[in-house]
């Protein structure tokens, strides 16, 4: 009797220190972050709108105003980046093409608008082309520069982005700090990118500029999320709040705390809801599907999958969505996945687009070229967990069990980053 009394102590015991720690865990509090989550918060939108409305004016008046133009084409995209409406894009691009073909002297500004307007619908070959070209002419070459860089970067052409990089290093300047953390980020020093962006956000409260502050902010939650550091990445995101209430990215940034760390789908989703009614942009619904297959309601799943096509064969996205459209098509239809997987490659030949074809082929039934295309395009060339949950798929799938097991080690470090779903499919591997 005695024995067992102990035993039900110990158990006790153990169980109180479970649910202390589960405890623990909670960072969010919804009373925190719940003043930003109503629907009247649109302050963002509604500047980029004054500002659409106000140039919009002015061009009118005078058609031939070149100089309204540039400034149209930048509210079309901060209405772009407020509610996710491809059609600004659009909008943006037909702008600048004016100012460019208008223009006697800023011609390499509108250059590089429009191509930071490419890169945001995907376009990146255009993109390069054409900062390529207004460099070799009359241009601020310094400001083309940090743009080369970031094209090089999305184009897998790391050689030059390194190139471009050594160019414009300077310590002490904003610009060149968030793209050596975005360098640090490609060759897998996540300490050495935080550090970085560390000290562009001393930078940008230096300057109290409220612009730099929000990048800042909501990128460094990234970064520290994926460091492990979700008490950091959360007072970030609520940094960036304070900022900008109506910033859909540092919202998201705390429903995939609540889902990833806290398992508090309900709340997740509840975040996500009030998104949605500003900012309709369609991966928010493949988040809704893989918490829905979290919580074993495949219907949900499934539903929220169909909502997310629709979504961009409504929207006016173009290739702006088609590596999440590889993913979710290597399940159904590989080869319409397999068919996606080349024409990104083509449009950008990186590491990370190579891994969505290893995975296409996978799924199609081509292992043994899944194989191939992993070690020819992706081992040793990208850190990303997603890439690294593929290729240990493949590895599994043509036998190499001993190659799966540091895969899956690291996987399971990046827990957080990885969200539940995957971390209980590696589990298994």
């Amino acid at each position: 009797m005695k024995k067992t009394l102990i035993i039900l102590s110990i158990l006790a015991f153990f169980s109180a220190c479970k649910e202390n720690t589960e405890k623990s865990k909670s960072i969010t509090n919804a009373s925190d972050y719940n003043k930003y989550l109503t629907s009247e918060n649109k302050s963002s939108y509604e500047t980029a709108l004054s500002e659409k409305d106000f140039w919009s004016k002015r061009l009118d008046a005078d058609t031939t105003g070149v100089g309204d133009m540039g400034p149209l084409a930048g509210a079309y995209g901060k209405l772009f980046a407020t509610t996710g409406d491809g059609q600004y894009l659009s909008n943006a691009e037909t702008m600048y093409k004016k100012a460019m073909d208008i223009s006697a002297n800023n011609k390499d500004g509108y250059a590089r608008g429009l191509a930071r307007t490419y890169i945001s619908q995907h376009r990146f070959k255009e993109a390069q082309e054409l900062l390529e070209e207004s460099y070799a002419g009359v241009s601020n070459k310094k400001e083309t520069e940090f743009m080369l860089f970031d094209i090089y970067m999305e184009t897998g052409n790391y050689e030059k982005a390194n190139e471009n990089l050594e160019k414009i290093k300077n310590n002490g300047d904003f610009n060149y700090l968030i793209r050596q953390a975005k360098w640090n980020d490609y060759n897998g020093e996540l300490d050495a990118a935080i550090r970085n962006l560390e000290k562009a956000k001393e930078i940008a409260e230096s300057r109290k500029s409220k612009p730099l502050k929000i990048w800042t902010y909501s990128n460094l939650g990234d970064f520290y999320g994926h460091a492990g550091r979700i008490e950091d990445a959360y007072q970030h995101y609520l940094m960036t709040l304070e900022l900008e209430p109506d910033n859909a990215y540092a919202k998201k940034g705390i429903a995939w705390i609540n889902y990833s760390y806290q398992k508090n789908t309900k709340e997740a989703n509840r975040i996500l809801d009030s998104i949605l009614k500003n900012h309709k942009v369609p991966d928010y619904h493949l988040l809704k599907a893989e918490m829905a297959e979290f919580n074993n309601d495949t219907s949900e799943a499934n539903n929220q999958k169909k909502a997310f096509i629709k979504t961009i064969s409504e929207g006016n996205y173009g290739n702006m969505y088609n590596g999440y459209l590889i993913e979710l098509y290597a399940d159904t239809d590989p080869q319409k996945a397999l068919k996606l997987a080349q024409m990104e490659i083509e449009n950008r030949a990186t590491p990370e687009t190579y891994d969505l074809l290893a995975y296409a082929q996978l799924k199609a039934g081509q292992k043994e070229q899944a194989l191939k295309t992993i070690k020819d395009h992706v081992v040793g060339k990208t850190f990303e967990p997603t890439a690294q949950y593929h290729t240990a798929l493949i590895y599994k799938a043509n036998g190499m069990n001993d190659a799966v097991t540091p895969l899956k080690e690291e996987l399971e470090e990046a827990a957080f980053e990885i969200g539940p779903v995957v971390l209980k499919d590696v589990k298994n591997l």
